[in-house]
C-alpha cells in the first residue's frame, strides 16, 4: 500500500502522519511551523507500545468483593472483560451510587490533556455525560496557574485578559527595552498550547527583540530557563525568593524617587499601605535590597542596579507560573503588578506585565476573535466544588470545612471518582499520600489508551484512543489555524473513543438521546463547525468555506485575529471609560476584599511570606538541596512517555537529574551515574546529570516519568523510575488559592550502590482471566 499523509494536531504542534500499511511510520511537522517541537518525535511508537490497554478490565477485588474502600488498589491483578461486561458493571454501579447518595457523591475531575481535539476532549465529554446524569463534584481552577487565576481577579479584575489577551509578542520586539524574567522564558514551554500549535513563534520572537537590542534579565536558580541567544544577565537567587528580590527593587524606587506617584494615585489603590509594609512600619524591617541579599544572596549593588535600569527604560516584568506552584504562590504574580504599576508603565506599548511568557506557547499570540469550536457541557445540578489541587484532601477528610477565596467551605464525601484523559500521578505532590487517599472510594473509573499509574490505580478500566485512530477539530483560542484530524489508523486492539463509551453508557442507563443529542462522531463535527462558522460569518469575519470543503483541504487559516495587543491599554487611556473589574475599577496593589478574609498566609498587599522548606530553613540541616521539580523537556507532564523523545533523555532508564558539580563532588556523583533523592516523604531514582547550569544547592528533577514503586503493593515504596511527586509536599499555596505548591522541597541525594531494580512502568499490569466476561 502506498504511503499516505494525514494532517492531523497535538497540543505540542501540527504534524502530517506518514501512514503505510496501516501503521503511522513517521510524523512531519507541519509545513508553515519553522521551529517544531521535538516532542512529536514521542508519536510514532506509542501507538502501538506494550503499554497500550487492549481491552476493558476490572480490578480482581473490585469484581470478587464489590465496590468499596480498598487499600489494595495498585497492587492487585486485573481481570480481563468485554465491552458488554464492563458497561454493565459500570452502568450498575453509577445507577448505585446516583441513586443512593446523588452527583454529590461523584468526583469527575479528570484533570488532563488528553487529546488536542474540540469533540473528543475527554473532561469535556465525561463532564456532559456526568451531566445528564444528574451532575458532579468539579474541580475547579488547575495544578499550573491555580494561584494566579485566583489572585489577579482581586488585583486586576480578570484572569483571561492578561493570558489570553497578554501584550503581543510583535509589541514586545518593537517597544520593550528591558526585559526582566522572573522563572525565565523556557522554550520548551512555549511549544505547547492548548488545542494545538500550527506555529512555534517564541524563538523568533526573542531572536528578533535581541536583535533589536533588548536588554534580559533572568532572575532564575536554573541559566537555561532563557536561550542563550538573548545574552541575559542571569541573576541566580536562592529558589523561593523572587518576591524577596521583588520588594527590594521596589524599596529602591521608592528611596530614590524612581516610581510614578501620578499613575499609583491615578490608575491604582492602595499603595500607601504597601508602602509603610516596603519601609517596615508595621514589622521594624525594611524591605532594603541588604535584607533580599540575606535571603536571596543577590547583592544589594545588583537589586539596586537592576531597580534604576528598570526606571529608565521600558520594562515588561514577566512571571512565569513556576513562580506562583510555590507556598504563598499568589504573592509573586501580584507583586509584579506592583511593580508594573510603580514603573508607570502598564498599558504601554512594551511595558508593564506579563503572566505567563513561557509558561504556554499562546501567551502573547494574537487571540482569535472567535474561538474554536467546543462541545457543550450541558448544566452541573450540584454546586460543590473543590480546587483541583485538593483532591487528595478531599478523599482522606470528608466533611471537613477548608478555606478557599473567602468562602468556608466542606469536603464532599465522594463514593465513585471518574477519571478520563490524566494521569494526576504527574500533578499531584506527596504521591505515598494521593495513594492512601485513592483507597477511600469504592469505586474508581479510568479511561486511557495507556497503562498509566492512575489506570493501575483504578477498579474499571476502559481502553481510549489516541487521536490519531480517530476524526476530531484541532484549534487554538490563539493560534490562526483550524485542522481537520482526520482519522490515520484503525484503533488499537478493543480501543474505543469517548464518545462511543459514553454513548452506550448513556443507552444503558436510559440517556443515549440526551448525552447524543441523535448524532454520531462525523455528524457532531459537523455541527459543531456548522455553529463556530455562522458565529465567524455574523461578525463578519473572513469567508469561511463549508465543512465538506474544510474537511476535504484538511486546514483552514482564520486571519481573524486581534493583533497587536496592549495589556490594559484601553484602561491607561481612560480608567474612567474602561474600569478595571474589580471593586475600585482600579489596580488593587492593597485589596480590602482579601484583607477582609483575615488569612495569615495571604495578607492584603503583596508580602514576604518565609516558606516551610527552602534554603533558609532550618530543614537543610538534614535535607540540604533545594529540588526543583518543574515541567520536562521531553514529553508534556507524562504524556508518551514511552516515546523516543522522552526516551531519549533517561539516565540508564530514570528521569534526569541535574546537580551543580560541586554538589556532585561533595557526594561523589558522576554524570550517568543511579542516585537515590530522598526526604521524609518519599524517595526515588533518577540518573545524575553534573552541570553549571543549575545554582549551588540546587536540583533539578522534571515531573512526567510514570511512577514506578519498587513495591506496587506499598504506598511509600521508592519509585525507581524518577517521578519527583514522591517527594513534594501536598499543601495549598494559601487559604486563598489552595493551589498546586509541588514545584519546591528539600532533598538529599547519594550514589545509588544497590542493585538496579528494573523498569517496569510500561508493562501491563499482572491479568487474572476468567472465562464468561
Amino acid at each position: 500500500m502506498a504511503r499516505e499523509l494525514r494532517l492531523h494536531a497535538s497540543h505540542w504542534g501540527a504534524f502530517e502522519a506518514e501512514v503505510e500499511n496501516g501503521t503511522v511510520v513517521a510524523v512531519h511537522p507541519y509545513r508553515h511551523d519553522r521551529d517544531p517541537s521535538p516532542l512529536l518525535a514521542n508519536i510514532p511508537g506509542s501507538l502501538r507500545h506494550r503499554a497500550r490497554i487492549a481491552q476493558p478490565m476490572v480490578r480482581a477485588g473490585w469484581l470478587d468483593r464489590g465496590p468499596g474502600p480498598d487499600g489494595r488498589r495498585g497492587g492487585e491483578p486485573f481481570v480481563p472483560v468485554s465491552w458488554a461486561t464492563a458497561i454493565d458493571l459500570l452502568a450498575r454501579d453509577l445507577r448505585r451510587v446516583y441513586a443512593e447518595y446523588g452527583g454529590q457523591a461523584v468526583y469527575g475531575g479528570s484533570y488532563g490533556w488528553a487529546s488536542a481535539g474540540r469533540f473528543h476532549h475527554a473532561q469535556s465529554q465525561l463532564h456532559r455525560f456526568l451531566n445528564c446524569l444528574g451532575g458532579f463534584v468539579r474541580g475547579e481552577h488547575t495544578y499550573s496557574n491555580g494561584a494566579l487565576t485566583v489572585i489577579m481577579p482581586h488585583v486586576v479584575g480578570s484572569t483571561r485578559d492578561f493570558l489570553d489577551r497578554a501584550t503581543a509578542w510583535s509589541v514586545i520586539e518593537q517597544h520593550t527595552e528591558l526585559f526582566v524574567c522572573f522563572g525565565g522564558i523556557p522554550l520548551k514551554n512555549t511549544m505547547v498550547s492548548p488545542g494545538g500549535a500550527s506555529r512555534h513563534p517564541a524563538r523568533e520572537h526573542l531572536r528578533a527583540a535581541r536583535a533589536r537590542g533588548v536588554e534580559f534579565v533572568l532572575v532564575s536558580p536554573m541559566r537555561d530557563d532563557l536561550p542563550d541567544f538573548v545574552g541575559a544577565e542571569w541573576l541566580p537567587l536562592v529558589p523561593g525568593t523572587d518576591v524577596a528580590v521583588m520588594l527590594a527593587l521596589a524599596h529602591t524606587l521608592v528611596a530614590e524617587g524612581l516610581h510614578d506617584r501620578e499613575f499609583l494615585d491615578r490608575y491604582c489603590v492602595g499603595f500607601d499601605r504597601f508602602e509603610s509594609y516596603l519601609r517596615g512600619v508595621g514589622d521594624g524591617c525594611p524591605k532594603t535590597p541588604e535584607w533580599a541579599e540575606r535571603l536571596s544572596e543577590i547583592s544589594a549593588e545588583t537589586i539596586r542596579a537592576l531597580a534604576r535600569r528598570m526606571a529608565a527604560k521600558r520594562t515588561l516584568i514577566n512571571v512565569n507560573w513556576s513562580l506562583q506552584r510555590v507556598e504563598h504562590g499568589e504573592q509573586a504574580p501580584w507583586m509584579a503588578v506592583t511593580l508594573g504599576a510603580m514603573l508607570g508603565q502598564i498599558g504601554l506599548p512594551g511595558g508593564g506585565f506579563g503572566q505567563g511568557y513561557g509558561s504556554l506557547g499562546y501567551v502573547g499570540r494574537a487571540p482569535l476573535r472567535v474561538g474554536p469550536p467546543a462541545l457543550p457541557q450541558g448544566t452541573n445540578a450540584v454546586r460543590a466544588f473543590i480546587p483541583f489541587a485538593r483532591v487528595a484532601d478531599m478523599l482522606l477528610h470528608p466533611g471537613e470545612p477548608f478555606d478557599f477565596n473567602g468562602q468556608r467551605l466542606a469536603y464532599p464525601e465522594i463514593r465513585l471518582v471518574y477519571w478520563s484523559g490524566g494521569n494526576p500521578f504527574h500533578h499531584h505532590q506527596d504521591l505515598g499520600r494521593l495513594r492512601r487517599a485513592l483507597a477511600r472510594p469504592d469505586t474508581i473509573v479510568v479511561h486511557d489508551p495507556f497503562w498509566t499509574p492512575m489506570a493501575r490505580h483504578a477498579d474499571i478500566v476502559l481502553p481510549a484512543t489516541m487521536t490519531l485512530e480517530r476524526n476530531d477539530l484541532g484549534g487554538s483560542p490563539n493560534d490562526a489555524c483550524l485542522i481537520a484530524m482526520r482519522r490515520a489508523v484503525e484503533p488499537h486492539a478493543q480501543a474505543r473513543n469517548e464518545y462511543d463509551i459514553f454513548s452506550d453508557l448513556a443507552a444503558a442507563l436510559g440517556l443515549w438521546e440526551r448525552f447524543t443529542d441523535g448524532r454520531d462522531e462525523m455528524a457532531w463535527l459537523r455541527h459543531l463547525y456548522d455553529g463556530w462558522r455562522a458565529k465567524v460569518i455574523e461578525r463578519a469575519g473572513p469567508a469561511v468555506p463549508p465543512f465538506d470543503e474544510f474537511w476535504a483541504a484538511g486546514v483552514l487559516e482564520v486571519p481573524d485575529v486581534d493583533a497587536d495587543l496592549v495589556l490594559l491599554e484601553d484602561f491607561r487611556a481612560s480608567p474612567e471609560r474602561a474600569p478595571l473589574p474589580t471593586p475600585s475599577g482600579r489596580i488593587e496593589i492593597f485589596s480590602a476584599t482579601i484583607d477582609g478574609f483575615g488569612y495569615k498566609d495571604c495578607p492584603g498587599h503583596p508580602a514576604w511570606l518565609e516558606p516551610t522548606e527552602w534554603l533558609g530553613s532550618p530543614l537543610t540541616e538534614r535535607y540540604p538541596l533545594h529540588l526543583i521539580a518543574n515541567n520536562p523537556t521531553t514529553r508534556l507532564h507524562g504524556q508518551l512517555d514511552v516515546g523516543a523523545f522522552s526516551q531519549s533523555a533517561k539516565v540508564q532508564g530514570r528521569e534526569p537529574i541535574r546537580i551543580h558539580p560541586t554538589d556532585a563532588a561533595q557526594r561523589g556523583i558522576r554524570s550517568a551515574e543511579v542516585v537515590r533523592v530522598f526526604n521524609d516523604r518519599g524517595s526515588c531514582l533518577a540518573g545524575a546529570v553534573v552541570t553549571d547550569t543549575v545554582r549551588p544547592g540546587v536540583v533539578q528533577l522534571a515531573t512526567g516519568a510514570w511512577y514506578d514503586p519498587l513495591d506496587p503493593a506499598d504506598p511509600d515504596a521508592m519509585c525507581v523510575h524518577g517521578n519527583p511527586n514522591v517527594l513534594t509536599f501536598d499543601r495549598g499555596t494559601s487559604k486563598l488559592a489552595q493551589g498546586c505548591s509541588g514545584q519546591h522541597a528539600l532533598v538529599q541525594v547519594e550514589p545509588w550502590t544497590g542493585p538496579l531494580p528494573p523498569i517496569r512502568a510500561y508493562d501491563p499490569p499482572p491479568t487474572s482471566p476468567r472465562p464468561g466476561l
